[in-house]
């Protein structure tokens, strides 16, 4: 071991290749999950179910993979503040014999910008966050996980138009009014997981799922607000095949009927909601999975919940079979496929059916998804390019015998899969990372028509430079571009475009999706 001052080993580590990624059991934010989608797209990987998320460590421990490194400056110094900084959590308590580890981690985002509009005065606009992210396992069969953040935040235009029009932001939950023109919103989740048997899980928690390989999901996606839950996943066939049931309860933000005391929250209305997602390894590179999401009916006048034996039936499409796809239980059902060419190549896709009746005037209600991704593309180390085109029929997701908020496949207002709602888009994602520096983009390109008839065009735009600070709770330092046009096709008074900058300190570690 040689020797060298503090100065010149902070400079050095500032050009590590050294990347211990220790991820979190939740939807990961997209790019920061790039080692994790590399390591699962290997033919050798076969065993792994990827297409739902989070993932279950306890099945397989190659769900337990690291970004491919070693601690190269840790052979020159046991400084225990460059640990804290560079590698490791912020609290992090393990037993000698693994009997049992607990790690806290700040949760933090202080971003600040300016948006440039063709119709407006130019605006600040920023993302001030603090919060915690911790979790923790005893013995080798119980883990859990707790998050809070509490946020204020000045958005572009088109996100506060949505914000008002909704009263919620977008995936983060309801807002109180912060200094006129701000939001002030919190939101939390955490959850506990149990190994029952070899190949059966159990958890109980409050948060969100995704089923899919893409960027977008058409079936469940992690686009829309935390929600209670309970999902019970077994393996079976040596690990070939994987079944999921997931019961959740939803919100509609409806008054729920029952009468609240003056100066009190009001209650919303609820709404129960099962899912099951059927997972199977034809081979070392095919994987396939069916679907089916069910909308239980609403509560009554007295938000009262009423539930059937067939709510919680665990077999997937036996409902179908009972209910119909026109039916005021709102069912959508859907297919995944992901293939593995090479590995770096993998293709994936998926379907969705809503109704096929054709009772709704705008016609029947279906999606389609494929998409492709290269990792170490064209033999560029840790440089992953993906393409992937969206269709949703208008209609798709709504409940035919309500309004969009009764029994559509909704929670707090937004859709509970496909972030846009409806119409097609075509989407370009690139990441870089060279040891801790990183470069991402992303291009969405939407076209959403109403009635049949073309409506309006997106084109958005972001790309975000930046360096990782630590690596095991992604907290990193970025200065990002972002740019949206509206083109609403002939009506040139209606056009709309924005340009916003960036600079951030956060921990980059969940999804938020604003590209719509």
């Amino acid at each position: 071991m040689f020797r060298c001052n503090k100065l010149t080993l902070y400079i050095l580590l500032l050009t590590t290749i050294s990347l211990k990624a220790q991820f979190y059991n939740l939807p990961n934010d997209y790019f920061f999950n790039t080692f994790s989608q590399r390591q699962l797209a290997r033919i050798d990987s076969e065993q792994i179910h990827s297409g739902i998320q989070p993932y279950i460590p306890f099945f397989n421990k190659k769900y337990e993979f690291t970004a491919d490194t070693h601690r190269l400056f840790k052979f020159i110094t046991d400084d225990p503040l460059i640990d804290k900084i560079f590698f490791d959590h912020l609290i992090h308590i393990k037993s000698k014999t693994g009997k049992y580890e607990f790690k806290v981690d700040p949760l933090l985002n202080f971003e600040f910008g300016k948006a440039e509009y063709d119709t407006a005065k130019a605006e600040r606009v920023s993302t001030n966050t603090r919060g915690f992210i911790a979790s923790g396992s005893i013995g080798k069969d119980f883990y859990f996980e707790t998050m809070f953040a509490e946020n204020q935040s000045q958005f572009p235009i088109y996100i506060s138009h949505y914000n008002n029009q909704t009263n919620i932001v977008p995936g983060q939950g309801r807002y109180k009014v912060f200094k006129t023109t701000g939001y002030d919103y919190a939101f939390s989740s955490g959850f506990v997981s149990y190994q029952a048997l070899k190949k059966l899980n159990i958890q109980l928690g409050h948060g969100k799922q995704k089923i899919g390989n893409g960027y977008r999901s058409l079936l469940l996606s992690d686009n829309a607000f935390n929600y209670p839950y309970l999902r019970v996943t077994s393996e079976w066939l040596k690990g070939k095949l994987q079944y999921t049931n997931i019961y959740a309860v939803l919100m509609n933000l409806t008054t729920g009927g029952a009468i609240t005391p003056k100066f009190t929250e009001p209650l919303f209305q609820k709404k129960a909601v099962a899912f099951q997602y059927l997972s199977y390894n034809v081979n070392k590179r095919i994987n396939i999975g069916l679907f089916q999401g069910m909308i239980w009916n609403a509560a009554d006048s007295m938000n009262r919940q009423h539930l059937d034996w067939q709510y919680f039936n665990p077999v997937i499409f036996s409902n179908l079979g009972f209910y119909g796809l026109n039916n005021k239980n709102n069912i959508v059902i859907g297919a995944t496929v992901n293939i593995k060419i090479t590995n770096k190549i993998s293709v994936y896709g998926q379907f969705m059916g809503d109704d096929f009746s054709n009772v709704i005037k705008l016609g029947n209600a279906f999606g389609y998804q494929i998409g492709a991704k290269y990792f170490d593309a064209f033999k560029i180390k840790n440089l992953m390019l993906q393409m992937e085109y969206n269709d949703v029929t208008e209609g798709s997701y709504n409940s035919p015998f309500g309004t969009y908020g009764n029994q559509s496949y909704s929670h707090y207002s937004q859709n509970l899969a496909y972030t846009p709602g409806y119409g097609q888009e075509l989407i370009l994602l690139g990441d870089y990372k060279f040891r801790r520096a990183f470069l991402n983009a992303k291009l969405n390109m939407q076209w959403l028509t109403f009635n049949k008839y073309a409506l309006y065009n997106n084109t958005i735009s972001k790309i975000q430079l930046g360096y990782t600070i630590n690596t095991a709770y992604n907290f990193n330092v970025s200065l990002g571009y972002n740019y949206r046009a509206q083109d609403f096709l002939g009506f040139n008074e209606s056009n709309n475009k924005t340009t916003f900058y960036t600079i951030s300190l956060k921990s980059n570690l969940y999804n938020t999706y604003y590209d719509f």
